[in-house]
């Protein structure tokens, strides 16, 4: 195993880890506990809710645009303040929010999923300057949500029949097209969840069960594999200086030992982009 162990509060669902560049500091969320965690100078930090949060973009330094089980909020993390921007079935009590991350162009994607994972409950959405549009529908668990080094790919995956899709985009981020099969990873028995996409576009894949993060090359074949203690790996993010933080789950898991749903550092030899910026 080439990770550490980065925080050892367990999650019962890490999900969701970003890098805030100005910051210099990890953020991650842990889905059923309603909470998100970070870490400062040693230190853990902690803010609780009043609702379930899954993914956040960086607006500037101080406030944080997050998906939550009833639309996207802003977190102001001086004040703890969580100020609702828009309502995203927030009329359907069945579903919540899952993976998302900020694009290339200055948009936030997110999905949402059923909170037992029904069956095409889910779809996914995003937001850009004030426009909100439900990309796709009939998702089960949406997952993998990451974008090309020049902005002009989508990937996205369900996690529940194990493949990942690559969509094109315009300009200003919107899809053009139909969404493409990249990856079918159910005869190799994984289940993707989380990604990040690297500097070289390589995609970079934690896979639910196997306790790793997958790097596949564009033409999917793997190149790299990079094991945490966690059987459930979730969801990846780069850092600076080499460093990926993976978040894992105990959800899921009979027997949790002392490494599972922690959240860990995984070094890495990949040349890596910067989180960028959402744009309200």
């Amino acid at each position: 195993m080439n990770a550490r162990i980065y925080d050892d509060r367990p999650c019962a669902l890490g999900e969701g880890p970003l890098w805030h560049p100005e910051r210099r500091q990890f953020f991650w969320f842990d889905i059923l506990n309603r909470r998100l965690l970070s870490r400062i100078g040693g230190k853990p930090l902690e803010w609780r809710f009043d609702r379930m949060v899954s993914a956040a973009g960086w607006i500037d330094r101080d406030r944080l645009l997050v998906a939550t089980e009833t639309g996207l909020a802003v977190l102001d993390l001086t004040s703890g303040r969580l100020g609702d921007l828009l309502a995203v079935e927030a009329d359907n009590p069945l579903t919540r929010s899952n993976d998302g991350r900020a694009d290339r162009q200055g948009g936030f994607w997110f999905g949402t999923m059923g909170k037992h994972a029904e069956p095409g409950a889910g779809g996914i959405y995003r937001w850009h300057k004030g426009r909100l549009r439900r990309l796709f529908h009939d998702i089960t668990i949406p997952n993998a949500i990451s974008f090309s080094p020049d902005g002009r790919v989508a990937y996205f995956a369900d996690t529940a029949v194990a493949k990942v899709w690559r969509q094109a985009l315009d300009a200003e981020g919107w899809p053009v097209g139909a969404a493409q099969p990249y990856l079918d990873l159910g005869p190799a028995g994984l289940e993707p969840d989380g990604a990040v996409v690297d500097a070289g576009g390589g995609f970079c894949c934690a896979i639910w069960g196997a306790g790793a993060v997958l790097r596949f090359d564009g033409d999917g074949r793997r190149t790299h594999r990079f094991d945490v203690g966690g059987r459930h790996s979730s969801c990846p993010a780069f850092g600076d200086r080499g460093e990926m933080l993976v978040t894992t789950a105990l959800q899921g898991i009979d027997d949790p030992d002392g490494m599972q749903g922690l959240t860990y550092l995984a070094a890495h030899d990949l040349e890596t982009i910067p989180e960028p910026r959402v744009i309200l």
